[in-house]
């Protein structure tokens, strides 16, 4: 846990959030911003900044955490969604911390952004 980090706080439990899962490996709540009916944010629970920090003994983990985010929607009922994770302030990154953002239920188009 980064002691700065928000989403390692939110995780922790020492900021309020509407967490829809919890494990060993990642937790995710709903985002306080929605960009879609459905927005939830997959975050690990060992902080990483981004995406681009990823090696080879995080494959396991990333695995999980796209597993729980395609479950999350199915257990809203959403069989069409998006994820997305933004590495780095140019891709649109904001929080330091790896996340998946889990969206559905409106028409996405292409290309995003």
């Amino acid at each position: 846990m980064a002691d700065d980090c928000l989403f390692c706080k939110i995780g922790a439990g020492k900021i309020p959030s509407k967490i829809v899962h919890q494990d060993d490996v990642c937790f995710a709540f709903d985002d306080i911003a929605p960009r879609a009916p459905m927005h939830v944010l997959v975050c690990p629970r060992d902080h990483l900044d981004s995406l681009s920090q990823v090696d080879a003994p995080h494959e396991k983990m990333l695995g999980h955490v796209m597993h729980v985010a395609a479950q999350l929607a199915k257990q809203r009922g959403y069989d069409s969604f998006r994820t997305v994770i933004n590495s780095g302030t140019g891709a649109g990154q904001t929080v330091f911390h790896l996340h998946v953002h889990v969206l559905g239920g409106r028409p996405m188009s292409w290309p995003p952004g």
